[in-house]
């Protein structure tokens, strides 16, 4: 197995009571890397990170990722468990905390941390990335704009240290100028050395950003290849880029 290989997901099964979510997904991420899972709505994509989270149990197939150079398996544990070896998702719809702080979501975001000083550095790194947040830290999260709550939800993320960082549909109902913003902000932060897996609807901004892609449709992965081969791929350009 290549020593860059970060995350190796083989034969991945997902059920919900009597529905077939995920059916056997092979997916593969080196580090470094870039890679979305792009789909409609209900083709398993945040069903598969979800998984790899530890937020969804009694999947079938095996999840393996690089943890001080050794692959280990992911099945079973618990997802404070997946946080402390550098795994971190910013969910769907956000899920940020309305009544508390900018600043006191962030520090959220480190629990399982205990080095103060560093957190504190970190805060400051987030403020970089989204001088935003800097102007309103004091402000509850439910006052933000939704481009600013998802901004908070990927820098809460980002306070864990994660070697890999998940994103479940970062542009969601968000205006396309946000959108592209906060697209050139996940290149900026895979440029800075994080590895990044991709959940989003907006298939030419993912696309345009990803170094591989798979498209999922009813569960199961029906292409993959590099980003900017599927952005001139006439079955993805027919289905998920307007022909």
């Amino acid at each position: 197995m290549p020593d860059d290989k970060m995350l190796d997901i083989q034969n991945l099964n997902v059920w919900y009571g009597g529905i077939h979510a995920v059916k056997g997904v092979n997916i593969s991420i080196n580090k470094g890397e870039i890679v979305t899972l792009i789909g409609a709505n209900g083709a398993g994509k945040s069903s598969t990170i979800r998984s790899i989270a530890g937020l969804i149990r009694g999947y079938k197939g095996y999840i393996g990722y690089q943890h001080k150079g050794e692959m280990l398996r992911l099945n079973n544990r618990q997802p404070e468990d997946m946080v402390k070896m550098g795994i971190a998702l910013s969910p769907e719809g956000r899920r940020i905390l309305p009544h508390l702080t900018v600043e006191e979501n962030l520090f959220l975001g480190a629990y399982t941390r205990s080095d103060k000083v560093e957190i504190e550095n970190d805060i400051d790194y987030v403020y970089e990335l989204f001088p935003r947040l800097k102007e309103r830290r004091a402000q509850k999260g439910g006052t933000l704009s939704g481009g600013e709550q998802q901004m908070l939800a990927v820098g809460r993320a980002l306070m864990s240290r994660p070697d890999l960082l998940m994103l479940d549909e970062p542009s969601l109902g968000l205006a396309p100028m946000l959108v592209a913003e906060v697209f050139n902000i996940i290149r900026e932060i895979n440029h800075q050395g994080k590895t990044i897996l991709l959940v989003e609807q907006n298939a030419f901004a993912a696309l345009s950003i990803a170094d591989k892609a798979y498209v999922l449709e009813v569960g199961t992965v029906t292409i993959e290849g590099a980003g900017i081969e599927l952005l001139q791929d006439s079955r993805v350009k027919e289905a998920y880029l307007g022909g």
